[in-house]
């Protein structure tokens, strides 16, 4: 009877889906390297491209328990007793009103845009001149623009306290923005169905001095150089700091880590400014569980990184893709003690 229970409840847990999601650490990529067809990972093609060596490896989490992927009892027991898997409740992870289509859609649009955003980044960051016209995709309900720009505006200059500057990329509208105290009045010049406007905005505050928007730009670039990525099954935005600086070392002679194995995380946006992530601990596991000895982590996620460092992994702060290239520069001239470090609370 004992047994027959057991073999029972064994089974149940094999099939039972309680409302939990299950983070674990996920696959790593180089992006210097290739895929399993023996493609280059990237691929710039209309300027030249310089061998490298190392390896920059993208870092991903797997997650279960959303919408067409459950995850089981099993699972989950396991994910509490594992040291490098996190269990949460599964509305935490996935808006329950999504099905698998639409989690499934939104992650790689969310990949489309950190490929063209790290491309941008990348050289920008390298001097290359990328032309890009500014739409408008939409405005925050409670932003400064709310109401006052619409879906489908082109943004084509912005005057905070001086003549019209042209906004001939995102990172003259995010230096400009950045040099511009909060709750000032900043006049737009707008590009609506075919004809010129003004719009006079009142900034929001930033956080950091400088001023906001709220508006979710939609960039149509005008790129130097084509650049590719054979990515396949791996979605979200998270990848745009290793696939930018994979292009940089790509573009330029010698290597970035003269040698060593870098991993790392972060979004990139169109200025090159690198953004928070969710799963640190378990993309840092990943990373040092295939041969990574440095780590790249977004500076506002330092309150995560803290404490969930594995043993054998260093990790430098970053703040933009320019702070990444330094920090590499750092460790392959042996300069570690100039590294930013997400310090302890």
């Amino acid at each position: 009877m004992a047994g027959a229970v057991t073999f029972v409840l064994a089974l149940a847990m094999l099939f039972i889906t309680p409302p939990y999601a299950v983070q674990s650490p996920g696959p790593t990529l180089d992006t210097l390297g290739d895929v399993p067809d023996g493609s280059p990972l990237i691929t710039v093609e209309g300027t030249e491209t310089y061998p490298t060596d190392g390896e920059l490896r993208l870092t991903t989490v797997s997650t279960r328990g959303g919408p067409g992927y459950p995850a089981t009892a099993a699972q989950i027991i396991g994910g509490w007793l594992s040291g490098t898997t996190t269990v949460l409740p599964r509305e935490a992870a996935f808006d329950p009103e999504q099905t698998r289509e639409d989690v499934e859609q939104e992650s790689s649009l969310q990949m489309s845009s950190s490929q063209t955003n790290a491309t941008v980044a990348a050289l920008t960051e390298l001097g290359y001149d990328v032309p890009t016209e500014l739409h408008v995709a939409g405005t925050s309900p409670h932003g400064a623009t709310a109401g006052l720009l619409e879906e489908g505006d082109t943004l084509v200059t912005i005057a905070a306290g001086a003549g019209p500057t042209e906004l001939s990329s995102f990172a003259v509208l995010s230096d400009v923005l950045a040099d511009t105290p909060p709750g000032s009045t900043v006049t737009l010049g707008v590009e609506r169905a075919g004809e010129e406007t003004q719009v006079e905005v009142v900034t929001d505050d930033d956080g950091d001095g400088g001023s906001l928007l709220g508006v979710m730009i939609s960039p149509e670039v005008d790129l130097p150089v084509d650049v590719g990525f054979a990515i396949e099954n791996i979605g979200g935005p998270s990848a745009g700091l290793m696939l930018a600086l994979g292009i940089i070392d790509v573009l330029t002679p010698g290597s970035l880590t003269d040698g060593a194995v870098v991993a790392g995380t972060g979004t990139v946006d169109l200025a090159g400014d690198v953004g928070p992530i969710g799963g640190i601990a378990q993309k840092m596991a990943g990373a040092v569980r295939d041969g990574a000895e440095w780590f790249l982590a977004p500076v506002e996620n330092c309150g995560d990184v803290v404490g969930a460092v594995p043993e054998g992994l260093e990790v430098a702060a970053v703040d933009t893709v320019s702070d990444a290239v330094e920090a590499l520069e750092a460790v392959t001239e042996g300069r570690t003690e100039d590294l930013e470090r997400c310090p302890a609370p």
